[in-house]
């Protein structure tokens, strides 16, 4: 028996590259998955690939309505045990002034308010499992280092993911007595499109692109995707019944400087 056996698992941002390991690392812990993403043709490709009973709805996160019909999508397997709000962007690297304005909304309105409105309706659902059965539910927000430390020419991506942080914490202590466990999990630079784009964008080659990303990292190199989906299972994984308010660090030692 896997560690998921028979929960049902929420995650947006589902077809990138940390939520689709993280889909098929539930998925080979017995979990049921329920999947989102904007991208339809991508999340539909997953859904296929995994031997698991998988709900899929494709959307925009910034869209509330989204994450109702996702917690009603979860009805379809009776709960909703467990939720990984994943889906995000990131800005473009330049410094605050020259940030667009529509694009500070955009990174906002996904990044901030699409986790906002994710737990708006998660945690209801939860709460109300708790008091019928006893048992209520796990949300793992995928936050960022960035939303630890100051992110120079990343100023309202870090911002979003500060805040992000602040709605795990806050929600953590509302809850704490209702059976629903928040957490956050913050990665530093790993190795998904985000970074393999900002390697296309530099044109520099790869290992002096890398070398300047990761030049403030004490261990010299980005995250692998695995790595990042262990701690966000470590997070979700029931028997770890006592964390809760957290911001795991996934960041190769740059809290430790």
């Amino acid at each position: 028996m896997g560690r998921f056996d028979g929960a049902t698992v929420l995650i947006t941002g589902a077809a990138g590259g940390l939520g689709r390991s993280a889909a098929k690392g539930f998925a080979a812990e017995g979990a049921r998955l329920v999947l989102s993403d904007i991208d339809d043709k991508a999340l539909a490709e997953l859904a296929g690939s995994l031997q698991t009973e998988t709900a899929v709805r494709a959307g925009d996160i910034a869209d509330e309505k989204l994450s109702e019909d996702l917690v009603k999508l979860a009805e379809k397997f009776s709960r909703l045990d467990i939720a990984i709000n994943n889906a995000g962007i990131v800005q473009s690297s330049v410094r605050l002034p020259q940030v667009a304005s529509d694009e500070a909304r955009r990174v906002l309105e996904i990044d901030l308010l699409g986790v906002f409105y994710a737990m708006k309706h998660q945690i209801p659902q939860m709460e109300r499992q708790f008091k019928a059965t006893g048992k209520g539910g796990v949300i793992v927000n995928i936050a960022s280092v960035a939303g630890l430390v100051g992110a120079p020419k990343l100023s309202v991506y870090a911002a979003a993911k500060h805040g992000v942080v602040g709605l795990t914490k806050s929600a953590a202590a509302e809850y704490a007595t209702k059976g629903i466990r928040i957490n956050a999990v913050c990665p530093a630079h790993t190795r998904t499109a985000m970074v393999d784009g900002f390697v296309r964008m530099s044109g520099a080659p790869e290992a002096a692109a890398l070398a300047e990303l990761t030049r403030g990292v004490p261990m010299k190199r980005v995250a692998e995707v695995d790595e990042v989906v262990t701690a966000i299972l470590f997070a979700a994984d029931p028997s770890n019944s006592f964390m809760t308010g957290h911001t795991l660090a996934v960041d190769g030692g740059v809290g430790a400087i």
